[in-house]
């Protein structure tokens, strides 16, 4: 099963004091922006994430300067339904898609937080939220394969002969990853999601979500891919990446942002968020190396488990993921930019030796059991 390793750029650096738990505000430094999708590329990453808040820079058009000046590197664009009718994003997208020769997909995330939806000005609670998705992704898929105008009458949206003239160039149309851990969300993503996304929690809770997502996605005849979102902290030996973690906490601790949902103490709206603090308040490190004080710190937010050790041991624990079913790695460092290449020097070749190691005994296995015997 091939594994795919994504990253994450924004636009302006941060976090110059190397505990950086945003990348995606700020104003936009396009040299910035060039630098650290090229490095990414440079370091071996397949793709990238280009994140969404309801502040940030637009996420189609940093991909777009991105993808101008990358060769390989994909785009997994954030992307928060229920702001852009889906008859606009469609065309936008399959734009995208040919403007890049095929290297977008779409991360849908809609949205966990009130804060965030009311500075867009939507006051849609939660529930409705996930059923407006649920609507436009069945819109979106449609006018990216229909051959003729449809009319369509739903809950949220009511069109009149809608129709794509352009296609998305990948066959089977733009990939859809999906991240949201509430049962509303859950649902929603069996449906549509090419690719079900998975903060970093421990080996058992992994496990059990995938058996989950994977049963609720057979009722369609769907079997997504699956991801999962770690930081790994790593350093020549284990003591150091110990202490590089602590350090890192010190610094997240005094510079955190006093925002909604962020912050020791403070209970996130998003479920998936509130899992990662559950799972600090049940132990610092589970598995060995997942490492959660980061994640208690911010309140969930951020995406902030960690796993902490030396190259080696952090791509055993990576592989242990990947051993569940999660083919697709999105890791990112508190440091993005060095992070992103010393990934690349130290840590995505081991896995993807191992990956290539182990596609190659199960091609061979069948051979050697048919070989006859002398």
């Amino acid at each position: 099963m091939p594994v795919e390793f994504i990253g994450m750029i924004g636009v302006k650096r941060e976090g110059g004091d190397g505990a950086a738990v945003h990348v995606i505000g700020g104003d936009v430094d396009t040299g910035w922006l060039r630098d650290f999708a090229q490095a990414h590329e440079q370091a071996g990453f397949d793709r990238v994430l280009v994140g969404y808040t309801s502040t940030a820079a637009d996420g189609f058009v940093v991909a777009a300067h991105a993808a101008a000046h990358t060769e390989r590197l994909s785009y997994l664009i954030a992307h928060r339904p229920g702001f852009v009718a889906p008859t606009v994003a469609a065309r936008t997208v399959a734009t995208l898609d040919h403007v890049t020769n095929g290297r977008v997909a779409l991360h849908i995330i809609t949205g966990g937080s009130d804060a965030e939806q009311t500075r867009d000005g939507d006051w849609v609670d939660h529930d409705t939220r996930y059923r407006r998705t649920d609507e436009y992704l069945s819109v979106l898929r449609r006018l990216w394969s229909a051959p003729e105008p449809f009319d369509h009458e739903g809950e949220f949206y009511r069109f009149v002969r809608a129709f794509s003239e352009v296609k998305p160039l990948q066959p089977g149309g733009v990939p859809l990853y999906f991240g949201g851990a509430s049962r509303a969300a859950v649902e929603v993503a069996a449906r549509h999601c090419d690719v079900y996304a998975l903060w970093g929690e421990p080996l058992a809770a992994v496990k059990e979500r995938i058996a989950d997502i994977h049963a609720r996605a057979a009722r369609f005849g769907r079997h997504p891919r699956i991801s999962v979102s770690l930081r790994p902290i790593i350093a020549p030996t284990e003591a150091q990446a110990w202490e590089r973690a602590r350090g890192i906490l010190a610094r997240v601790i005094e510079t955190r942002p006093a925002a909604a949902g962020e912050g020791a103490g403070l209970r996130p709206q998003a479920v998936g968020a509130r899992r990662l603090v559950d799972f600090a308040r049940e132990a610092e490190i589970h598995d060995k190396r997942l490492w959660t004080p980061i994640a208690a710190a911010m309140g969930g937010a951020g995406n902030t488990t960690a796993l902490v050790g030396t190259p080696e041991q952090v791509a055993e624990a990576l592989l242990n993921y990947y051993d569940l079913g999660c083919s697709t790695l999105l890791i990112r460092g508190f440091d993005p930019l060095n992070d992103a290449l010393e990934y690349g020097r130290e840590l995505i070749p081991l896995v993807r030796a191992e990956v290539a190691r182990r596609d190659h005994a199960a091609r061979l296995a069948p051979h050697e059991q048919e070989a006859p015997r002398r």
